[in-house]
């Protein structure tokens, strides 16, 4: 067992930054997607993306002795992260006026409705 973490450690750090990556970008379309559950605004999701994107800082210090406090990898970080976080938002609440308001409203694409004509 000592040799899966520390023999070889290059194998194993790749695993775990991808699954570190997966875990922050599936918590960022989640909370994107309960945000707009709750009926709240999109500024919401973008205060609740700075905090995770704080986390992902955190767990790159922690797990893989990166810079605690780097402003760069910290700014691509929330990037990435308000991506996947909007994007969640926008389909579930297009998924929502359209459901919601069938009588005024159609859905135009994924992340985006009109008024009925």
């Amino acid at each position: 067992m000592q040799g899966l973490f520390f023999d070889t450690d290059t194998e194993v750090r790749i695993v775990l930054r991808v699954l570190v990556m997966l875990i922050g970008f599936w918590t960022a379309w989640r909370t994107g997607r309960a945000v707009a559950e709750g009926w709240q605004t999109y500024s919401r999701v973008v205060v609740y993306t700075l905090l995770i994107a704080a986390g992902m800082q955190f767990l790159h210090h922690a797990l893989f002795n990166g810079n605690a406090i780097d402003p760069g990898l910290y700014l691509l970080d929330l990037v990435t992260l308000l991506v996947f976080s909007s994007l969640g938002f926008r389909l579930r609440r297009t998924q929502q006026m359209v459901t919601s308001y069938y009588w005024l409203y159609q859905q135009t694409s994924p992340v985006s409705w009109k008024t009925k004509d």
